[in-house]
């Protein structure tokens, strides 16, 4: 699957496609809900980063919009692509967390089958959806009433087993801008009044991810999704998609009626959350960013927030607050300089006004970073 005969498309070319599908190429005047539907599903490990996502994908974005969003039941946030938390559309939801049940179960197993010993995992599902049922109940209050029945379990391994065996929903103020602490579990089919829905096919999924991601390739789609052995599916899907060969030989899958971006088309400077969609959506993320710089970006799990200029990732940024002043700090890779280094200072004012609105002070600072 790796050597197409199809089109060759260039490094820059799938840059500005991507950044095209993924709404950085200008602020798209749609709603929050139309764009957590468009990426399919929202990185949402800690709670700011979807809001700093959607912020930098729409023309106009107001933390309220996402918060109306969870309080109102139409995005859930839960666990859902390769076992991370995500926000998603809640009709999403129902069709997407079945078909990736089965990685949340191997997570589960290899993670804290050995932690859990004499525990049956579905009957441990079983039981915790009857605990659950009609009420919501902290992974550690979740945790400590199934320790009653499995004693010799680790308590953590509890707790994640409900969370990746069963469709859960972290309610609110779970997701909320600058909320933390406990993670609140409720059965996703109590919280969104729907059933969920088993049996929909991959093939679907595929185009989802292609709609907001392609071209890519079989193994781009699996980094993104936690899928694995998807091959036979993509070749089914075959004709009715078009193929293209990268740089490198790979054979990269689109949907036949979205446009390619040319290359030189012009990209403006954006500021990426942690774990931004963009980030985590390929195997091969040199469209974005070059591997040295990957390197120093994402380190094991975790991927800084980004600065893009003219599409590439060029820097690190962080925000601190402390007392009237919120303070962003850039570090750079490449210093930016003359109309770049404005363009930068720009939109990072932009994001200081989203983040902190009530700050008396802002301030801008760049580093090289080390």
């Amino acid at each position: 699957m790796e050597n197409g005969s199809g089109n060759r498309i260039d490094r820059r070319t799938l840059n500005r496609t991507a950044l095209e599908r993924q709404w950085l190429l200008r602020r798209e005047p749609r709603s929050a809900l139309d764009a957590v539907r468009r990426l399919v599903a929202v990185q949402a490990q800690e709670p700011n980063p979807p809001y700093v996502g959607l912020w930098t994908r729409l023309a106009a974005f107001e933390k309220d919009d996402l918060a109306r969003l969870l309080h109102g039941r139409a995005v859930v946030r839960s666990s859902i692509l390769r076992g991370t938390q995500h926000m998603a559309a809640a009709e999403d939801f129902r069709w997407i967390r079945p078909l990736v049940q089965p990685v949340l179960e191997r997570i589960w197993r290899g993670a804290f089958g050995k932690r859990s010993p004499g525990l049956d995992p579905e009957e441990a599902a079983k039981i915790a959806a009857e605990l659950l049922a009609g009420r919501t109940l902290s992974r550690p209050e979740l945790a400590r009433l199934l320790a009653e029945r499995w004693p010799d379990c680790d308590r953590t391994a509890l707790g994640q087993l409900a969370q990746l065996m069963l469709p859960l929903v972290h309610v609110p103020p779970s997701g909320l801008w600058g909320r933390s602490g406990r993670t609140p579990f409720t059965l996703a089919e109590e919280w969104t009044g729907a059933p969920m829905e088993p049996g929909r096919p991959v093939a679907d999924l595929i185009r989802r991810y292609l709609a907001a991601f392609g071209p890519a390739s079989v193994r781009d789609f699996h980094a993104w999704s936690g899928l694995s052995r998807t091959q036979q599916v993509f070749e089914g899907l075959r004709p009715e998609l078009r193929t293209f060969t990268d740089d490198a030989g790979r054979e990269l899958f689109d949907l036949p009626d979205l446009p390619v971006v040319p290359a030189d088309a012009e990209a403006p400077v954006r500021l990426l959350p942690a774990l931004d969609n963009l980030l985590v959506a390929y195997h091969d993320r040199t469209r974005v960013m070059r591997d040295d710089v990957r390197r120093r970006v994402c380190i094991g799990a975790v991927v800084a927030p980004t600065v893009l200029v003219d599409g590439e990732v060029r820097a690190m940024w962080r925000v601190a607050e402390q007392g009237g002043s919120a303070v962003l700090t850039i570090e750079e890779f490449t210093p930016a300089q003359g109309e770049t280094r404005g363009a930068v200072m720009e939109e990072g004012a932009r994001l200081l006004g989203f983040w902190a609105p009530e700050a008396e002070d802002y301030d801008i600072r760049f580093t090289r970073a080390e």
